[in-house]
C-alpha cells in the first residue's frame, strides 16, 4: 500500500493542477465582473478588486437586450439539438442493423461533413439563406446548427445501436412489436446514455457558435447570446465588468445540464469499451 500511495498522490496532485488551470481563466473573469470601472483602468492592472462590487450581475440580468439573447439562444439550441436527434435516430438504428449497398460511403459522407470549418463555409450558407430569404430568422441557425452536429450524433448513436444484443429485438418482435414499437419502446430506452451524449454535446455546439449567427442574424432583437454581448465592448463603449458577468452567467445553463445528466454522458461515452 506505501507503495502505491506515492503514485496516487501524484495523480491526485497533477489532476488538481490540471484543474486550477482549467479554472483560472473563470476565475480572472469572475474578479474582473465585479470590479468597478475606474479599477479595470488601473495600471499595472490588479487581480483581486478593491472594491467588491456584486451588482453587476444583477445589472446584467435586468438587461433586457441580454435577456433576449439568452432567449434565442435557449429557443435556437433547443431546437436544433431537438432536430438533431429527430434525425439522427432513424438513421442510425437503420444503418447499425442493416447491411445495404452503399452503406459504408453514407458513413464516410457523413463523417466528411465533421471535416468542414464553419467558417469555410460561412459565405455560401449567408448565399444560400439570403436566396431563401431566410436571413434573421431562427430557422437559419436551427437548421445550420443541426447539419452541423448531425454527423457526430450520427456515429455515435450507431455505435451504441450496433451494442445491444439483436435477441432484445427478436424477442420484442416475436410477442407482436412491430418495428416502430421495437425501436421506441425498447432500443431507445436502453439506448439513453447514448442519446443523452448526443443531446449534450449537440446542445452545447449550438448554444456556443457564434460565426454562423454573427453572419446571418443582423438584427440585435434576433442575435443569440453569443454574438449579442460582444456589444458590451465596442470601439466607443467599453463595460468589461459587464461583459465578463454575462458570460459567467451565459455558462450557467451548460453546467447545469451538463450536471443534470453527468452521469448519463460518461455511460454513453464508455458504451462498447467492455464487452
Amino acid at each position: 500500500m506505501r507503495q502505491g500511495a506515492a503514485p496516487r498522490a501524484a495523480l491526485a496532485l497533477a489532476g488538481l493542477l490540471l484543474g486550477a488551470l482549467v479554472l483560472s481563466p473563470y476565475l480572472v473573469m469572475l474578479l474582473a465582473a465585479v470590479k468597478p470601472a475606474g479599477e479595470l483602468r488601473i495600471s499595472p492592472p490588479r487581480l483581486t478588486p478593491i472594491d467588491w462590487q456584486w451588482g453587476h450581475f444583477a445589472d446584467v440580468m435586468r438587461d433586457p437586450d441580454f435577456l433576449t439573447w439568452l432567449r434565442v439562444s435557449l429557443v435556437v439550441a433547443a431546437a436544433s439539438t431537438a432536430l438533431v436527434l429527430l434525425a439522427a435516430v432513424p438513421a442510425a438504428y437503420y444503418t447499425a442493423r442493416h447491411r445495404f449497398r452503399g452503406r459504408t460511403a453514407f458513413l464516410f459522407l457523413v463523417l466528411v461533413t465533421q471535416m468542414f470549418s464553419p467558417t469555410a463555409l460561412v459565405v455560401g450558407l449567408h448565399r444560400e439563406f439570403f436566396e431563401l430569404d431566410l436571413i434573421n430568422t431562427y430557422l437559419a441557425l436551427v437548421l445550420t446548427n443541426a447539419a452541423f452536429n448531425l454527423a457526430f450524433a450520427v456515429w455515435i448513436l450507431r455505435a451504441f445501436f450496433a451494442s445491444i444484443p439483436r435477441e432484445i429485438e427478436e424477442a420484442a418482435a416475436v410477442d407482436g412489436c412491430g418495428r416502430l414499437r421495437v425501436l421506441w419502446q425498447i432500443v431507445l430506452p436502453v439506448s439513453r446514455p447514448g442519446l443523452v451524449t448526443a443531446l449534450i454535446f449537440s446542445f452545447i455546439a449550438a448554444w456556443n457558435e457564434y460565426i454562423v449567427a454573427l453572419t446571418l442574424m443582423t438584427d440585435p432583437d434576433k442575435k443569440p447570446l453569443t454574438v449579442g454581448i460582444t456589444s458590451y465592448v465596442t470601439a466607443y463603449v467599453q463595460h468589461w465588468n459587464s461583459l465578463f458577468a454575462a458570460s459567467l452567467i451565459a455558462i450557467v445553463p451548460v453546467v447545469a445540464l451538463f450536471a443534470l445528466i453527468e452521469r448519463h454522458l460518461v455511460a454513453g461515452l464508455t458504451a462498447g469499451s467492455v464487452k
